[in-house]
């Protein structure tokens, strides 16, 4: 069940800057911290959701168009993924596809677009820099030329023990750091979200949000623990099957050398009966 509200539920730190009623005021403070800026009008924002082109049944996190002047891509991730960049990539074309109209795409005068930026939120247990760089670039199978397209993600630490600064500018978001801090805390007890909640209400941390929205959080808590299980799970089986396919090709290599399932047995140090199954399943010719 927590798989599939995951397709329908926020996680908490979306709906804080996403989706709540508070979203709007949140999001220009975030904005603000990263810029410096004072912008006090929430009327200046456009949210847009972007669908992930990778997994269907999840979105970007945030993508808003501030003061028609920047376009703000951002990932909330409890793991840092070196493919962010990409991912980011292909977000920023759904994102221009809604921003700029389709007739507009082909006037022959310059169609004026948001400046993009693109920040990941990092809150995982590993220990990570309070700030660092991806690039698309380190992905490339050739040094770029001139011409070449570059893509640079901000990562943030935002766990309070790294003391980012951006925690002491976006009061709201040092307080979803302390919020994580407490759940953590809890984690191992019985009815430890629940404890995380009410600890943090006493102590004025999201207190308002957390009074309106309680049991809403603890389901989306719990859908986002499923959800970091399911993928670990998934990460690991997708291991495991690189490593058999290693195998097979290995015993395939081999087969393809000697032209014999007893030699490439001995070789290999496996059980004769693998190596006739993969010989079989691949139509190579080997004597016994």
């Amino acid at each position: 069940m927590a798989k599939e509200n995951k397709k329908y539920k926020d996680s908490v730190f979306v709906d804080i800057f996403y989706s709540d009623e508070t979203a709007e005021k949140n999001l220009l403070s975030l904005y603000n911290a990263l810029h410096n800026t004072e912008l006090k009008n929430t009327e200046l924002i456009r949210k847009i959701k972007v669908e992930d082109v990778l997994y269907m049944n999840f979105k970007n996190d945030l993508s808003a168009v501030i003061n028609h002047e920047i376009l703000e891509l951002m990932e909330h991730q409890s793991t840092i993924n070196p493919n962010m960049p990409l991912r980011m990539l292909l977000y920023l074309g759904r994102a221009y596809e809604q921003l700029v109209e389709t007739e507009a795409r082909y006037r022959t005068t310059l169609v004026k677009i948001p400046l993009p930026e693109f920040y990941v939120f990092y809150n995982g247990k590993r220990d990570c820099p309070a700030e660092q760089e991806l690039r698309l670039s380190d992905a490339y199978r050739k040094i770029p030329g001139r011409n070449s397209a570059e893509l640079v993600v901000t990562v943030i630490n935002i766990n309070s023990v790294k003391s980012h600064t951006i925690l002491n500018k976006c009061r709201i978001l040092k307080e979803y750091s302390l919020f994580i801090d407490m759940v953590r805390k809890y984690e191992k007890e019985e009815n430890g979200m629940k404890k995380a909640i009410e600890e943090c209400i006493q102590n004025g941390i999201l207190a308002e949000y957390l009074k309106r929205k309680g049991s809403e959080v603890r389901n989306m808590l719990i859908a986002e623990y499923d959800y970091e299980t399911d993928i670990r799970v998934k990460q690991e089986e997708a291991k495991l099957e690189g490593i058999q396919e290693e195998r097979k090709q290995m015993i395939i290599n081999a087969l393809e050398t000697t032209k014999s399932i007893r030699q490439t047995a001995l070789i290999l140090r496996l059980d004769e009966q693998e190596v006739r199954k993969i010989a079989e399943e691949k139509g190579l010719f080997a004597n016994d």
